[in-house]
């Protein structure tokens, strides 16, 4: 049994037992979180989309990590002007404990 779920304005394909990373949610780990917010559901062959899904993802908060910098640097030619300007993501570690 699968579902697709939208997680922060993203869809992710979920089953039960996975872990996975999504975009920053507010939080503490260990919290449990929700998500009623599903789009497919396929349970067994059986598909179960848009408003007949009556389905809810029940998921745990396992930490937060970081992603890889994103360097953003502009230059002028010909000036001395030159920025170098970094970002790194926050991401949080969920796992999925059932889909019902």
């Amino acid at each position: 049994m699968f579902a697709v779920v939208k997680i922060a304005g993203q869809q992710f394909k979920v089953e039960a037992g996975q872990k996975l990373y999504v975009p920053h949610l507010q939080g503490n780990t260990g919290d449990k979180v929700t998500f009623s917010d599903v789009l497919l559901v396929d349970n067994a062959g059986s598909v179960s989309i848009g408003g007949d899904v009556t389905v809810k993802v029940n998921a745990e908060i396992l930490g937060e990590r970081q992603g890889d910098k994103v360097i953003a640097f502009k230059m002028k030619r010909r000036k001395g002007f030159r920025k170098k300007i970094g970002h790194r993501k926050l991401y949080t570690q969920l796992k999925i404990e059932s889909i019902a």
